[in-house]
């Protein structure tokens, strides 16, 4: 007889790499956005403008500040969850990676480059952990 738990750490395959490449980008993207908003909170302005084709961006730079740090801060600890194999951080990194998709969709036309790029990256990372974040959990099982 085989329990779930033999029978699921033989599914450990090669696309567990995936789920490594989720974790490292989220711990990127949560050293740059807590740099960003240590930045931002240290050395507040009070308000950023951006001006684009017809249109004007007004940014209150203490809250984006405040706002991109707390952000940074989630994506670090649930990357390092999410190494652990802890299922919860999956689910916590798809709905922070799917946030921070959206939120580029609105700064789209004031840095296209970067949006896309981030965009791009969230994609990915939601892609990994829906499809092969299983495997991590297994993985850290098996170790």
């Amino acid at each position: 007889m085989s329990n779930t738990r033999t029978a699921a750490r033989t599914e450990v395959t090669g696309w567990v790499g995936w789920g490594w490449f989720a974790g490292t980008i989220l711990i990127i993207a949560g050293a740059i956005d807590a740099i960003y908003g240590l930045i931002a909170v240290l050395n507040p302005t009070s308000t950023y403008f951006v001006r684009t084709e017809g249109q004007l961006f007004i940014f209150d730079v203490a809250g984006w500040g405040w706002w991109h740090l707390l952000i940074g801060a989630l994506l670090i600890l649930t990357a390092i969850a999410l190494f652990a194999g802890q299922t919860w951080a999956r689910v916590v990194a798809v709905i922070l990676a799917s946030i921070s998709a959206i939120g580029h969709l609105f700064v789209l036309p004031a840095q296209p480059w970067w949006s896309l790029i981030v965009i791009a990256l969230n994609i990915f990372v939601i892609y990994a952990l829906t499809v092969h974040g299983r495997e991590l959990a297994v993985y850290n099982d098996r170790a």
